[in-house]
């Protein structure tokens, strides 16, 4: 397939003088507000989201982001250098950990509804199978199998403008859920199954309130 008009006329910037002569230099506030520790604000803003987001890579530089989500607080910071996510039940695909098992580096934002600032957290990951702080993971009375554990190197809040732009806390903004296609819909199309779309978001649904740990 060719370039499509969309991408004729494009002009690449694919050096850093050049971005940086296009978008200008970082403020001393913003360069300065990046600390290599969990301090006292960060671990309120982690004891109080119940979503992250895992960024991860493999070696020849591919990427993933995984959504991870638990009741607020369950986040472990053992101290100001390491957090701790457990691992729950999922489609067991593994793209996160299979990165992190040949490239340790990894980025998390933490989110707070209603908050529009974001908490960014980098640094390096480690699988675990099981440690002392496993009994702190348990959620419903069940333990996770494996967790990730971070070595904090740079942490900071990120600002508001992005929620802002997309208004995503006001719900006044948000789609019919009726225009947009189902969990089923999609799976069906994309696995190109048989089943009717009613039966695979029966399915889906009851598995993911069954299997949530």
């Amino acid at each position: 397939m060719g370039p499509t008009n969309a991408t004729l006329d494009t002009t690449v910037i694919d050096s850093l003088d050049a971005l940086r002569e296009l978008l200008g230099e970082a403020k001393e506030t913003s360069q300065r507000k990046i600390i290599d520790r969990i301090d006292e604000h960060a671990r309120t803003l982690i004891a109080h989201s119940p979503f992250v987001l895992l960024a991860t890579s493999a070696p020849d530089g591919s990427c993933d982001v995984s959504p991870r989500g638990d009741p607020a607080g369950s986040v472990l910071v053992l101290d100001e250098k390491t957090l701790v996510l457990a691992d729950r039940p999922g489609n067991r695909l593994l793209d996160s950990f299979q990165n992190i098992i040949a490239n340790p580096h990894a980025g998390l934002l933490f989110l707070i509804p209603g908050m529009n600032e974001t908490l960014r957290v980098n640094g390096r990951a480690t699988l675990v199978s099981d440690a002392p702080f496993f009994d702190d993971l348990v959620v419903q009375g069940k333990r996770p199998k494996l967790a990730v554990v971070i070595d904090v190197e740079q942490l900071y809040m990120h600002c508001a403008k992005a929620f802002l732009r997309s208004s995503l806390w006001k719900p006044e903004t948000w789609p019919e859920r009726s225009d947009l296609p189902t969990m089923g819909a999609v799976l069906r199309d994309h696995a190109k199954l048989d089943e009717s779309v009613e039966s695979l978001d029966e399915g889906l649904n009851h598995r993911a309130i069954r299997d949530q740990y």
